[in-house]
């Protein structure tokens, strides 16, 4: 399925809380999603037969320095088409739904997303550190953080 074809079906059905398509002519292009709907869009998006985006093959944090987003890149082994989700965040607390009820694989890279952005994912089975350790102060690929001289007496 093409992708317009996508947003507007996710338009259709969702409404306001399907913002915009970014990036046409790249691959794939994005669905802009509203925080607050990525868990209905995201259930929709693997469950609807049309669509069957089965496969997360990615969830990326990305720092924009006003702003944090979440890019989910879906892959449907079905259809053997593609398609990129993104969420907007706000840099001061910024949180969302977890989708790792949807997609398993999600669990780990929310995690990382927690760990290397201090992007939280409320509801996730385990939301903790995985690349750091649960005492690492900050969060290291966030476009302001400053890192440490010393961790525990050892020069970083």
């Amino acid at each position: 399925m093409e992708t317009q074809a996508v947003f507007d079906m996710l338009k259709g059905k969702f409404g306001d809380a399907v913002v915009e398509l970014q990036g046409a002519g790249f691959s794939p292009p994005f669905v802009v999603v509203a925080p607050a709907a990525v868990k209905d869009v995201s259930r929709f998006l693997k469950e609807d037969p049309a669509l069957s985006f089965d496969s997360l093959m990615c969830l990326s944090g990305v720092d924009y320095k006003e702003k944090f987003a979440v890019a989910y890149h879906l892959h449907s082994m079905k259809h053997r088409h593609a398609i990129g989700m993104k969420v907007f965040l706000p840099r001061e607390t910024p949180s969302l739904p977890t989708v790792d009820d949807v997609w398993p694989a999600a669990n780990f890279q929310e995690r990382e997303a927690f760990d290397l952005f201090g992007i939280a994912f409320e509801g996730s089975k385990d939301l903790r550190r995985i690349l750091l350790p649960e005492d690492w102060e900050g969060h290291p690929l966030r476009k302001d953080y400053k890192y440490p001289d010393f961790y525990h007496g050892i020069k970083v």
